[in-house]
């Protein structure tokens, strides 16, 4: 009724553990924190594009040097925008989400500079989201 199968299954086939790249938890957590990380460089760059403030200047600064760290001496991509296509409550509300996630990230890692960073971008922008309100 059914032909028999002809080959071995590939779930009985022993795999070698120099066959299967493996990383460990916190390289795993490292790269995702990299990556949270440099979405909100990029996001801190589109607001610069738009107001370039002392305070944007320095955050996407330190945005840099974490994701440079994390990433091994590699330099994060950087935006150079001349116009920003969101609105900038958009684009602080998008701020803070990523800031959040990267603080989560960061806080299980025990990353501490990471997750100090993460935390005052997120005051920041929970400020500029107060101000844009009122």
């Amino acid at each position: 009724m059914y032909e028999p199968i002809r080959t071995k299954s590939v779930h009985s086939t022993p795999v070698h553990a120099s066959d299967v790249p493996h990383r460990s938890r916190e390289e795993e957590l490292d790269i995702q924190l990299a990556g949270h990380l440099s979405a909100l460089l990029a996001v801190t760059d589109e607001l610069r594009a738009r107001t370039s403030t002392p305070d944007l200047e320095t955050a996407a600064d330190k945005l840099a040097h974490q994701v440079t760290r994390l990433r091994g001496g590699r330099l994060p991509l950087r935006s150079h925008t001349d116009a920003a296509s969101h609105s900038p409550v958009s684009l602080h509300r998008r701020a803070h989400a990523l800031a959040g996630r990267a603080l989560v990230v960061a806080a299980s890692r025990a990353d501490t500079a990471s997750a100090i960073l993460a935390a005052q971008r997120m005051d920041a922008h929970t400020d500029a989201l107060r101000g844009a309100v009122h």
